[in-house]
């Protein structure tokens, strides 16, 4: 101990108070309030390796994280700061990882074989397409939940700690009808995996639960840690935190780190209640509050803490930096989506003419196809990006689905766009796919062989059309009727008059009017196929809108493909700049992240709060951490963009545009931290002399031509 501890007591002193106290408690629950960039990973760094400096050995230490790295990372820190090799001994992982290291050993204590395997995921959603398959829950003349709603609706249902039939009629009430056939098909998904040895994430976690709690082993697993600590604290869910109480049944030596002000994974049946009542569940806890913040500067705190001062119930702290500043963070205000693109895109590449790495610069936003519009943008001006949280715009499947068929107009023996598209239709299977395919598009080279390279394409694509418009043999009865909507839509969108029509005529509909048709077309379907077919139908709309800026066809298709899904950059182009790429990403995604300037998009309400999470109290205060989340992240500079005005069509007698409230979280209150600036349109003057001088301009070059 003696050689230890001048080594300790250097790197203590390197601490501020809170830090310390954290890092020194003695035994008993303990709770870290970590504010936004207040150093909690080095905090709990420094906690293991105190541990471990005053006598605990490494391997009676659990330490759970939320990714592998992280817990490498403090696991490194550690040894580094106690310059002990066995601190590696540390039991550290995600709760998985060590559910699965744990049961592994224990395995007999819960009935498993020695051998079982893990699922993931997607292994997880197939088996649960089997048997619904077998159970035929699928074929009745009403719809069934599909593979990866079902396996949500587990997973919550396990994660929680909650009734099937409560998780439905909450987070899934269309499934309300269906909760009998659902409990049926989830009995026999679980004697499906216990009957070959299979266990998925969610299993990982229960069988974890029950070891420690009623299991013959309970005991010996709760006796064999001295130490828990956990990061990520207000990310756990109901499971998780039954997991710890049963850990810990015989020793209370807990230490939870986390942020109620960053508790954004709901959706993940993840609850903030688990670190707001942590003292309750925990008698004699001591409450430690991390407040300095080494990231931010002053203006962007202030705002911060102001946003979260009207939070309903909260960890009371204050954030507050060393760094000063000046300049507020900016509100700005918007004609529309497209202003503010081009507001985003200038102070982008303004940063970057003053040194700052496209790198070090990140746009934010509520969800995956709030950046749609700005992607394009970018693409146009050259600027690469990475988009992280999400799929890209064009990588979503309602999306593929719309280009698909654009695909088809623009280019008929693109047989994998007709495999896509017939895939679709209700009645069709793949075997019957490919057999329509093949009908369609048998000779279709060799006629357009015979006609000069002008005609070439209209006789491949009239060739096809005809066999479209015969409705072949092999389409089943129940696909007639959207098969012939099929054969109507392709008719119109290409200028084809009829099947008997051997050229293009001139009447064929611009490409935003092309897409709105298709999306009429393609809504009957989006319903049947996704459960969130309202949030995809607004990518549709945005598409759409996206498409009035092209004169054509094909070089829409250009921009917004650029070979996917093999690059997931093709649209902003190859990173130039020695790899330089602006970051953009769900605030979600952006969590533990930092950037010298953070850009907000659509501060509306509707956008953030998001319109699918205001239904009670609890989705609107998390909702306002994820604002707070947001621009916490920024180090230097901090923007937020609120567009007046959103293009969208309800329906056909709708106006073509609403406007917009600026987000409830930016209150009177919390105004007078940002500086405000209104982006507007520019004018034209009304200058009569200036519209004379043009007109004769006019007319002065036209008598030129007359006399030449």
């Amino acid at each position: 101990m003696s050689d230890d501890k001048p080594v300790q007591n250097q790197w203590l002193t390197e601490l501020n108070e809170q830090q310390r106290q954290a890092v020194t408690h003695g035994d008993g629950p303990l709770l870290v309030i970590a504010g936004a960039g207040t150093g909690k990973t080095k905090t709990l760094a420094c906690r293991v390796a105190h541990l471990i400096a005053n006598g605990t050995p490494a391997e009676r230490i659990l330490l759970l994280t939320f990714t592998r790295r992280a817990a490498a990372e403090m696991i490194g820190r550690a040894r580094h700061i106690t310059n002990r090799p066995d601190a590696a001994s540390v039991w550290g992982g995600t709760f998985h990882a060590m559910a699965n290291r744990i049961l592994r050993i224990y395995h007999s204590a819960v009935g498993l074989p020695d051998d079982f395997t893990i699922m993931d995921q997607s292994d997880g959603a197939d088996l649960m397409n089997v048997l619904r398959t077998d159970m035929g829950l699928g074929k009745g003349d009403r719809r069934f939940p599909r593979k990866e709603t079902l396996v949500k609706i587990y997973s919550r249902t396990i994660a929680a700690q909650e009734g099937l039939r409560d998780v439905v009629k909450r987070f899934y009430p269309w499934c309300a009808d269906d909760t009998d056939g659902i409990a049926e098909l989830f009995e026999a998904f679980v004697d499906r995996k216990r009957k070959h040895g299979l266990l998925d994430y969610d299993d990982l976690l229960l069988f974890w639960n029950v070891l420690c709690d009623v299991s013959p082993a309970a005991d010996a697993v709760a006796d064999r840690f001295d130490h828990v600590l956990v990061d990520e604290y207000q990310d756990t869910n109901a499971l998780q935190s039954a997991i710890l109480r049963h850990l810990r049944r015989r020793n209370k030596n807990l230490c939870v780190v986390g942020d109620d002000a960053q508790s954004i994974y709901s959706f993940r049946a993840a609850t903030v209640r688990n670190i707001l009542d942590f003292p309750e569940q925990y008698e004699n806890t001591k409450v430690v509050k991390l407040e300095q913040n080494y990231r931010s500067r002053k203006p962007i705190l202030k705002a911060s803490n102001a946003v979260m001062a009207e939070a309903r119930e909260r960890y009371t702290k204050e954030l507050w930096s060393n760094l000063e500043g000046e300049q507020k963070p900016l509100l700005i205000h918007c004609v529309d989506e497209q202003g503010q693109c081009n507001e985003v895109c200038s102070r982008i590449l303004k940063h970057l003419e003053e040194g700052i790495p496209l790198m070090k610069q990140a746009v934010l936003f509520r969800t995956g196809h709030h950046s749609d519009m700005l992607e394009v943008e970018l693409a146009k001006r050259n600027i690469p990006f990475h988009k992280f949280g999400g799929l890209k715009f064009i990588e979503s499947s309602h999306i593929k689905d719309v280009l698909a068929l654009l695909r088809v107009l623009e280019n008929p023996r693109d047989e994998i766009s007709w495999f896509r598209i017939l895939l679709m239709l209700n009645g069709i299977g793949s075997a019957t796919a490919r057999r329509i395919v093949d009908a369609l598009l048998v000779d279709a080279d060799d006629s357009a062989q015979t006609t000069d390279d002008e005609n070439a394409e209209g006789a491949r694509f009239n060739l096809a059309l005809k066999r479209l418009a015969e409705a072949p043999p092999q389409v089943p009865a129940g696909a007639r009727e959207t098969f012939d909507k099929l054969r109507d839509l392709l008719l119109t969108c290409s200028g084809f008059g009829g099947s008997e029509s051997d050229e293009a005529s001139t009447d064929t509909p611009p490409i935003s009017q092309q897409i709105e048709l298709i999306r009429e077309f393609y809504e009957p379907l989006l319903e049947r196929r996704f459960d969130n077919a309202a949030m995809r139908t607004r990518d549709l709309e945005q598409l759409e809108h996206i498409a009035t800026g092209y004169r054509s066809r094909r070089s829409f298709i250009s921009d917004l493909t650029l070979d996917p899904p093999v690059s997931t950059s093709d649209l902003a182009g190859p990173p130039f700049l020695e790899e330089d790429y602006l970051i953009l990403s769900t605030i979600h995604s952006a969590k533990g992240c930092e950037w010298d300037a953070v850009h907000i998009l659509h501060c509306a309400d509707g956008m953030i709060p998001s319109d699918m999470a205001v239904g009670d109290d609890e989705g609107i205060e998390e909702e306002r951490r994820l604002l707070y989340v947001a621009m916490t992240r920024a180090k230097d500079h901090l923007y937020a963009y609120f567009p007046l005005r959103y293009y969208h069509r309800p329906n056909s007698s709708s106006d073509a545009h609403s406007y917009a409230q600026l987000s409830r979280f930016i209150s009177k209150d919390v105004l007078p931290t940002f500086e405000q600036h209104t982006i507007e349109t520019p004018q034209v003057r009304d200058d009569p002399a200036a519209i004379k001088a043009s007109v004769e301009s006019v007319d002065n070059y036209l008598k030129t031509l007359w006399r030449n």
